[in-house]
């Protein structure tokens, strides 16, 4: 006789008490000098929560201006008004206190978005300072490696980790390289990470669909190395590296990041197996403004796809507006005006205005890494062909049917789905 024994392990997926703020306009936009209206509910197995203590604040993203503390909700629910008169975003969020744990509920709706302009200034010399950059950085050839992953193949791909040199001798940029294994010429897909450092497995599932891709790190260390590597570094060497150096726009960690993202493309180019046609670039967050980056100073990148980009108007806050990541002046009343200056060398903002390929652009409302205001903002400045696909309760992350349409947008400009 056989016995069989089956462990099951249950799965633990949210919390039986939700903070629920929700807007009175499906789409949480509103013309400036509108009053949009807000509930915040408290719920417990699906039912309002009588009798709930909560914290509350409200105001424009990042620059709350009314703070409540202790409230008690009768009827389990809190109508708020909101209302501005100069484009941006309005922010209303509620803490539950329900058994000594505390939940929190956010909401964050735009006024009039599409009239949202940044407030970085482009230096004069920019383009010929991001020019000189490359130019010094091919000085150095590719000089790649490749190194085949055996464990990661599949029938429909060879998986690859590869490298090549970036902007000096030994410096150099890691990432996935996988290839159709069936003969032929491929569009190619560049991904491009958020920040931090981590490691990476490769775009397999496109490449299955019939395209080159390259997953890169941008910090010049193998991207297959044991987790606890990059754990040591992002505590250690790594740490707080966006904003290292700030004063000297030379030293600067991004100048090497933005110039390693380049070189990428200049590798997959040397591919025998790229069409010499499609290559896109998709990122978010750091990712999304590296992908800004590539469209705007490599004319080979033919789309783009940019999710919650990072790195935009950073002088917003200069102004009392919401930045993007990573707020380097908010809170700031005197900051370094070398720092300010600089900046302006590394905003996504100035990028975008250079973007000429086509592209698609997403982002949430509820985002309090990426304001919306930045995201937005960056967004209105494009000239380029684009389209904005905003999911408004999204904050720092994705829902499934946004990456399933980023996906597939991607695959459409590749030629890969009709």
């Amino acid at each position: 006789m056989l016995s069989f024994v089956i462990t099951l392990q249950a799965q633990i997926k949210g919390t039986n008490i939700i903070v629920r703020v929700s807007p009175d306009h499906a789409d949480w936009t509103y013309k400036t000098g509108e009053t949009a209206r807000l509930t915040a509910t408290v719920l417990k197995s699906g039912c309002p929560l009588t009798g709930v203590r909560i914290d509350y604040e409200a105001g424009p993203v990042m620059y709350p201006d009314v703070k409540k503390t202790d409230v008690t909700l009768s009827n389990g629910q809190l109508a708020w008004k909101a209302t501005m008169k100069q484009p941006g975003f309005y922010q209303l969020k509620v803490t539950a206190h329900v058994d000594d744990k505390d939940y929190e509920g956010l909401c964050t709706v735009g006024f009039s978005p599409e009239r949202i302009q940044p407030t970085t200034t482009c230096p004069d010399d920019f383009d010929s300072f991001w020019q000189g950059a490359l130019r010094e950085a091919r000085y150095t050839s590719l000089e790649p490696t490749r190194r085949l992953l055996p464990e990661r193949c599949t029938e429909k791909v060879n998986v690859y980790e590869v490298s090549f040199q970036n902007n000096s001798w030994g410096s150099r940029i890691y990432g996935v390289l996988c290839i159709p294994t069936k003969p032929g010429r491929y569009p190619a897909l560049l991904r491009v990470p958020g920040a931090g450092v981590r490691p990476y497995t490769g775009d397999i599932w496109t490449a299955e669909q019939g395209a080159i891709t390259l997953e890169i790190g941008v910090h010049g260390i193998p991207v297959t190395l044991p987790q606890g590597v990059y754990d040591d570094l992002a505590k250690g060497a790594l740490n707080g590296y966006w904003e290292a150096n700030l004063d000297n726009r030379d030293k600067m960690p991004y100048k090497r990041i933005f110039t390693g993202a380049i070189r990428a493309i200049d590798y997959i180019a040397t591919l025998p197996e790229w069409n010499g046609e499609q290559l896109g670039v998709a990122g978010s967050s750091q990712g999304g403004m590296l992908s800004l980056v590539c469209a705007a100073l490599d004319k080979r990148v033919t789309f783009i796809g940019v999710v919650h980009d990072a790195l935009c108007d950073h002088t917003a806050s200069l102004h009392g507006v919401a930045c993007g990541w990573p707020h380097y002046f908010y809170g700031e009343k005197n900051p370094d005006p070398k720092k300010v200056k600089v900046s302006a060398y590394y905003d996504g903002v100035n990028f975008a205005r250079r973007v000429t390929c086509k592209g698609w652009y997403s982002f949430g409302f509820n985002d309090v890494v990426v304001p919306p205001t930045s995201s937005y903002g960056t967004y209105n400045v494009i000239t380029a062909p684009k389209q904005l696909s905003v999911y408004p309760e999204t904050g720092h992350f994705w829902y499934q049917e946004q990456w399933d349409e980023w996906e597939n947008w991607i695959l459409q400009q590749m030629k890969l789905r009709p």
